[in-house]
C-alpha cells in the first residue's frame, strides 16, 4: 500500500518454479542408480519403463561393464540331457524373493514350444551348447540345426550340411578317398562383435584325414546355403590323431578344444577361422574333461579351472589365469588353489568315496561346481574366484550332465544401428 502512495509499483512476483520430473534427472545419475538394482532381470525391468531409463541403460558401455563386473552371472536354471524327451527339459532356479526372476523364467519359453515339432522325430532335438543365451539344438531325424534363444524368442533355422558338401574340393575325384569318417561334427555359433544379433553358424568337422584333418563350414544367410571354406592349414606340428578332442568350449570370439591325450589346446579363431595352438601345463595331459574348464575371469582374462582329483577328501581346485610375466612372455600362470573340501555339506558327506566333484562351466569369474554324494543327491553351487564366496543354486534337485542356462545382457538394452539411442 505505501509503494501504491508513493507511485512505486509492487515488486514482481517470481515465477512459479517447474516441477521437477523423471526426465530432469541425468543419464549418469541413473545408471548410478542402476547398479544398485539386485539383478539383471529387474534393471530390464526398470529400463524398460519408460524411455528415459532406456536411454540411459543403452548409451553406455561402461555401465553395462559396471553392472557386469558388481553382480554374478544371472543363471536362470539349467536343461538337462534329452533322454525319452523329445526336447531338453529345463528346470528353473527357483527364488520367490526375487520377483523379476520369476518374471523372466515365466515369460520365456523354456519349454521350446517354438521349435519345429515334428511327430514322426524321436529322439527329437538334442542340445549341444549353450552359448550367450542361445541354444545350439540339432535333430537328426529332420537334418535341422537351431540356433534359439528362449528368453527373446528369436529362432534361426540351418539345414544340416551334406557330408558331400564337408568333402568337396578336399581331393581331385580320381584321388578322393573311399571313406572319409567324420569323427568330431560340431556346430557353434559366431556372433558379429557390434550386434548379437547378427550371427554365423559354423559346422566344425574333424576328420580321419592326416593331409587335411579339419575343415571349417559356414551358413550363408544370403545364398541359404553351407560354404566350404579354404583348407587351413593346421599348427604344427601335425599329430596323426585329430579326433582326440574333447567338446569345444566358446568365449570372446574364439572356440577351445582340449587334446584328450596331450597338454595343449587347439584354438579357432571366430573372425578369421584360422587355427592356433595353445599348450597346458603337463599335467593336464590326461586330465578327465568333466575336472577342467576354461572361462574368464570378472575382468575379462582367459583363466582354466581344473581339479586334480574329483575325491572331494583330497582332490584341490586349481586356477590359472593366461597372462603375461615379468618378462613379457604371455604363459598360464597359477593364480590360487582351493581345497575341494571347501565345497562340501557335511551333513550330506557320507564316505570318502562317495562325494565327488565336476566342474560344469567357468563364467565371468564364477565356477560352477556340481557336488555329488551319491546317486540320488546332487547339488550345483557356484563360487566367485574373486571373493571365494559359495552359494548354493540347486540343493538336491541337480543331475548332470547338464547345460546351465545363464542370461545373457539383452539385445534390448543394447545401441546399434536397428535401435539407435534416441531419447525423447
Amino acid at each position: 500500500a505505501m509503494a501504491s502512495e508513493l507511485g512505486q509499483p509492487p515488486p514482481a512476483k517470481c515465477p512459479p518454479t517447474a516441477p521437477t520430473t523423471i526426465t530432469d534427472i541425468s543419464d549418469d545419475l541413473l545408471c548410478e542408480i542402476f547398479l544398485l538394482l539386485p539383478s539383471l532381470p529387474s534393471l530390464v525391468r526398470a529400463a524398460l519403463a519408460c524411455r528415459t531409463f532406456l536411454h540411459a541403460v543403452r548409451s553406455s558401455p561402461a555401465f553395462r561393464r559396471r553392472f557386469r563386473a558388481l553382480h554374478r552371472p544371472q543363471l536362470l536354471g539349467f536343461f538337462r540331457e534329452t533322454g525319452r524327451e523329445a526336447i531338453p527339459p529345463f528346470v528353473p532356479i527357483r527364488r520367490s524373493s526375487d520377483p523379476d526372476l520369476t518374471a523372466a523364467v515365466s515369460g520365456s519359453d523354456f519349454f521350446l514350444f517354438r521349435l519345429p515339432e515334428d511327430s514322426d522325430s524321436t529322439p527329437g532335438w538334442e542340445l549341444r551348447r549353450c552359448h550367450d543365451g542361445y541354444l545350439v539344438l540339432a535333430n537328426n531325424v529332420t537334418d535341422q540345426i537351431a540356433a534359439y534363444n528362449p528368453l527373446t524368442q528369436a529362432l534361426h533355422l540351418f539345414p544340416t550340411p551334406l557330408r558331400e558338401i564337408l568333402s568337396k574340393g578336399l581331393f581331385p575325384q580320381p584321388q578322393r578317398p573311399k571313406e572319409i569318417r567324420i569323427e568330431v561334427l560340431e556346430f557353434h555359433i559366431l556372433f558379429s562383435e557390434e550386434d548379437q544379433r547378427v550371427f554365423r553358424m559354423a559346422c566344425v568337422q574333424f576328420r580321419n584325414i592326416s593331409k587335411v584333418p579339419v575343415c571349417v563350414a559356414v551358413f550363408s544367410p544370403a545364398t541359404r546355403e553351407w560354404q566350404v571354406l579354404p583348407w587351413p592349414a593346421p599348427p604344427q606340428p601335425v599329430d596323426d590323431d585329430w579326433f582326440g578332442f574333447c567338446p569345444g568350449m566358446q568365449m570372446s570370439g574364439f572356440v577351445y578344444w582340449k587334446h584328450k591325450s596331450k597338454a595343449y589346446l587347439l584354438v579357432l579363431d571366430n573372425v578369421t577361422l584360422q587355427f592356433s595352438r595353445v599348450y597346458l601345463p603337463h599335467f593336464l595331459r590326461k586330465i578327465d574333461p568333466t575336472l577342467f574348464k576354461l572361462g574368464q575371469t570378472k575382468d575379462g582374462k582367459l583363466c582354466m579351472v581344473c581339479a586334480d582329483d574329483s575325491d572331494a577328501n583330497i582332490g584341490t581346485l586349481v586356477v590359472h589365469v593366461w597372462g603375461a610375466d615379468d618378462d613379457g612372455v604371455e604363459k598360464w600362470m597359477l593364480e590360487d588353489t582351493f581345497p575341494l573340501s571347501t565345497f562340501i555339506d557335511a551333513d550330506k558327506y557320507l564316505t570318502e568315496d562317495d562325494t565327488t566333484v565336476q566342474i560344469e562351466a567357468v563364467i565371468d569369474g564364477f565356477v560352477y561346481l556340481s557336488i555329488k554324494y551319491d546317486d540320488y543327491t546332487e547339488s550345483l553351487i557356484s563360487f566367485c574366484l574373486e571373493t571365494a564366496e559359495l552359494n548354493t543354486l540347486f540343493d538336491d534337485t541337480y543331475a548332470s550332465p547338464a547345460y546351465p542356462y545363464i542370461m545373457s545382457w539383452p539385445p534390448s538394452l543394447v545401441c546399434n544401428k536397428v535401435r539407435p539411442c534416441l531419447k525423447t
